[in-house]
């Protein structure tokens, strides 16, 4: 039997609660959203969460290397320091810089569903969600009140001394629930010039939930999260670059909830500490930073009549860096912030919201958003416009700012102004029967201080003290204007048919044209893909599944004759895998197959992406209710 219309319409239009923190039906947010269950992960041929994310419509993924070396998070254009990620409510995003937003310290097994945000979202979530934002919410942080037990494990072995292990295991009495899990990826990876692409990248999680009494409710976790690899031109491209890099991250957060009726309270905190590494050849000097980040969020819901709610929150964050290379500094931010929610009628839903932003440095900022949305029983109407700020990180600030000599390189600017831009969107929904939706949106971005790194002659440096009169250096810099134009649609079809057959595909095409008022000169604002589409396709059986990613992308060509580094005008990428079933729902085999097509091709100008690689293993899964 196939799923009923009810469990269909949860398919296409699920609860959120990254639009509003409040639980609602994405139809009533009045926002492109993106919903991939936690179920789903382990069928597709991907190793890492941010390879998962590659292939999510409309989210691009400017990978530097595979299985969770590095990866930056684009939507809708921008830079990769507009996109914030988020665990169960408090931000991963670290103050030392954006590249390490893709270091998620949770393993797949551990997750109930990843919602990606499209657009517009800083009054609600503050600096860094400017694009968008992604939101991995857990089992054991939304465990219900049914028992269960989930047991998983995975196995893979390959090419270029592959080795992959991962297990999961999660168990809800009820009252009581607690999941631990490990996520191991090790390779010696394909040739580069003069090293190979190794990665290690070992994650470790514990996590338990406790309910106190009929209301209450008590959460934490901790987890580790430590990756060492080739980093060979993931921020030069200077032929002596044969880097290597490596990352520890301790994650640590604590929730508490109070839970009735008609009225929620959380209060949320987190400890976040990333030990950085950076050796740029054998006889340099290593860069070394520590940064830290505590955050506190309480948030208060409350339903008012029939058709409303509001919610109220207070955000706390404090940042600190002590680096031999970007010295060491602090800074504290705070925000208070307010989000109605309202139906009127019988399918209009409006969501005003308003933060009240405070940074130590830059003082307040006052960020609204307006949603609104109307459902009817086969489409969905909306539109979006909100305010937008994004403050630099530290290495925006102080890259090589400590260092006694500086040859050439990326240099810090203090004198860095907060980004601020306004963002419009409009959109539609069509929903075909049970299975299908299309969701079409166009949507304008427009920024004024926008922070990015550009080649600057030596006479043109605010700072000249310990820098070679004859080197090469790029500055980070306000771009006084940026402007984004795009139009995106994603399919979604999900059928269970009978004899337990399946076909599941999600799919996205974004156009997007930015025009700068510095032109091309800057590293990351035009880096982004002028045309992407990609894809997640699976097809299953009672005793095989086939599941294939893919994307395609269009953006400006660069390149770099000396180092032979080549970023191509396009380039099409798919993975493959199939599984066969030994015993049905618990144990599986299967071969999988990265880059089918052989491609050769770079992300970003230097960092050389993977060839075929070749592999194959086995997958465990035990459930009991």
């Amino acid at each position: 039997m196939g799923l009923s219309a009810q469990e269909m319409n949860k398919q296409l239009d699920p609860v959120t609660v990254t639009a509003t923190i409040q639980p609602v039906s994405s139809s009533r947010t009045g926002r492109n959203l993106t919903i991939i269950k936690g179920s789903d992960i382990a069928s597709l041929p991907v190793h890492s969460l941010d390879e998962l994310l590659r292939y999510v419509p409309g989210l691009e993924v400017q990978a530097r290397g595979p299985m969770g070396a590095q990866s930056d998070f684009v939507v809708r254009g921008g830079t990769f320091q507009q996109v914030l990620v988020i665990i169960d409510g408090l931000r991963v995003n670290d103050p030392n810089t954006g590249h390490f937003s893709s270091y998620i310290p949770v393993t797949p097994g551990e997750i109930d569903r990843i919602e990606i945000l499209k657009g517009a979202s800083s009054a609600i979530y503050g600096s860094e969600a400017v694009g968008g934002v992604i939101h991995i919410i857990t089992k054991t942080f939304h465990a219900n009140n049914q028992s269960s037990q989930d047991y998983d494990a995975s196995v893979t072995g390959g090419a270029y001394g592959l080795w992959n292990a991962s297990g999961n295991a999660f168990i809800n009495t009820g009252k009581t629930a607690i999941s631990a899990g490990v996520l191991s990826n090790n390779t010696n990876g394909q040739s580069l010039r003069g090293i190979d692409g190794f990665v290690h990248a070992n994650t470790i999680s514990l996590a338990a939930s406790q309910q106190l009494g009929g209301k209450w409710r008590l959460s934490a976790r901790s987890s580790y999260d430590t990756r060492n690899f080739a980093a060979q031109g993931f921020y030069t491209t200077y032929a002596s670059d044969t880097a290597s890099e490596n990352v520890n991250t301790w994650w640590n957060q604590l929730q508490l909830d109070y839970q009735q009726e008609k009225e929620h309270l959380s209060i949320r905190l987190g400890y976040k500490s990333v030990d950085d590494t950076y050796k740029y050849n054998p006889s340099s000097v290593a860069n070394s930073s520590n940064s830290q980040l505590w955050q506190l969020l309480t948030t208060y819901e409350r339903s008012i009549g029939k058709k409303g709610s509001i919610v109220t929150g207070v955000q706390g964050q404090s940042k600190s860096i002590s680096s031999n290379d970007r010295g060491d500094h602090d800074l504290q931010q705070g925000a208070v912030f307010f989000g109605y929610q309202q139906g009127i009628g019988d399918g209009f839903t409006l969501n005003p919201a308003l933060r009240l932003d405070w940074n130590e440095g830059s003082g307040t900022e006052l960020v609204p958003q307006m949603n609104l949305s109307y459902r009817h029983a086969w489409y969905q109407l909306r539109a979006s416009a909100g305010k937008t700020i994004r403050d630099a990180d530290f290495t925006e600030r102080y890259n090589n700012y400590n260092k006694a000599y500086v040859s050439s390189g990326r240099l810090g600017n203090p004198d860095l102004s907060p980004e601020h831009s306004w963002s419009y969107e409009a959109g539609a929904d069509i929903y075909i029967g049970n299975h299908f939706r299309l969701a079409t949106t166009v949507f304008r971005r427009e920024q004024d201080d926008v922070i990015d790194w550009a080649d600057t002659p030596f006479d043109a440096l605010p700072r000249k003290e310990n820098l070679n009169p004859a080197g090469s250096f790029a500055l980070a810099k306000n771009i006084s204007e940026v402007n984004t134009t795009g139009w995106e649609a994603d399919v979604y079809y999900h059928r269970k048919m009978p004899r337990g057959y399946l076909f599941s595909m999600n799919a996205g095409f974004v156009w997007m044209d930015t025009q700068s008022s510095d032109g091309n000169t800057s590293f990351y604002i035009s880096s982004h893909a002028k045309l992407l589409t990609n894809f997640s396709l699976q097809l299953g059986a009672p005793r095989w599944e086939i599941a294939l990613n893919g994307l395609y992308k269009i953006r400006n060509a660069q390149s770099n004759d000396a180092i032979k580094a080549y970023v191509n005008k396009s380039y099409f990428v798919m993975n493959g895998k199939a599984s066969y079933h030994l015993i049905k729902d618990r144990c599986s085999v299967f071969l999988q197959v990265d880059n089918i097509f052989d491609r050769n091709y770079q992300d970003l100008l230097a960092a050389q992406m993977p060839g075929r690689w070749i592999m194959g293993g086995a997958q465990f899964h035990l459930h009991k209710n």
